[in-house]
């Protein structure tokens, strides 16, 4: 299925995987919609890597934690475009217990704000849009924290609140899936460790002995972190060839929660 021409919202696209989903986007012939709040240092490269793709897209400086907001932003995007085909929410926030130590109230509040909070104000006020589409579609961002937890090689990584917040986005998802039907598809990526998230360019994974770095690697079935590369193929596959998925969760982690358990060789038997 061709996207040229299609309109998307693309959420925390200022750098890592968003931008990486932007720019490929772009490449597709998309009118994109971009939204960042922090890492301001990070916006000369941004607009300088869309205008070299041949982009012109809006770039809205969005408070999501901020519901309020929510709407206008909304608005902007069908006021430029006229339209709203494809949601990309790609926002979290997953406090490392090696950066952060134990939690305190307002650490479990901002993740469950931004990590559950505000992907599902985003999606009330663009769906009407996503319907008006007739065939629209949304993805949704979590982690396999909301798998394992805190334990095994993960523990210094993933917090409870957040593993507990992006186990309940897999709800969300199927939530959606429901209440957009037939017009609207709603699937979910849930990520691993990336090079950009929870993986070897955050300043978390610094942190981390060599031991548990190894460990970690050691854990994932393929014997790497993933690459924002991967993330982008999985987007394009839902939304170019994947017209009868919906409400599914694409786990996508190298093979990190089957890792833990080997397979022994095969028994002689007695017969």
């Amino acid at each position: 299925m061709s996207l040229k021409n299609k309109v998307a919202l693309v959420l925390g696209a200022v750098k890592g995987i968003g931008k990486g989903i932007g720019l490929a986007l772009a490449g597709e012939e998309v009118n994109l919609a971009l939204t960042y709040w922090d890492w301001e240092e990070s916006l000369p490269a941004m607009k300088a890597d869309f205008l070299n793709a041949g982009c012109d897209p809006l770039i809205l400086r969005t408070n999501l934690l901020e519901t309020r907001t929510i709407p206008g932003m909304i608005q902007q995007v069908a006021e430029r475009f006229g339209r709203i085909d494809i949601l990309i929410n790609n926002i979290e926030r997953g406090g490392w217990p090696v950066v952060h130590g134990p939690y305190t109230e307002e650490q479990w509040d901002l993740e469950m704000a931004t990590t559950l909070r505000a992907k599902r104000w985003v999606f009330e006020h663009a769906l009407p849009y996503l319907i008006r589409s007739e065939n629209g579609a949304v993805i949704n961002f979590s982690s396999i924290a909301g798998v394992v937890g805190r334990s095994g090689p993960a523990s210094p990584v993933f917090n409870d609140g957040y593993a507990a917040a992006c186990r309940g986005s897999a709800l969300l998802t199927e939530t959606w899936a429901r209440m957009a039907a037939p017009t609207v598809r709603v699937n979910e990526i849930m990520l691993g460790f990336f090079e950009t998230r929870h993986g070897e360019h955050t300043r978390g994974w610094g942190l981390l002995s060599d031991p548990e770095k190894e460990a970690i690697i050691s854990h994932t079935l393929l014997q790497r972190t993933g690459r924002i590369e991967d993330v982008v193929k999985a987007v394009l596959f839902l939304l170019k060839e994947a017209p009868f998925m919906t409400g599914s969760v694409l786990r996508l982690d190298g093979g990190y929660v089957l890792g833990g358990e080997k397979i022994g060789p095969m028994p002689a038997g007695v017969l």
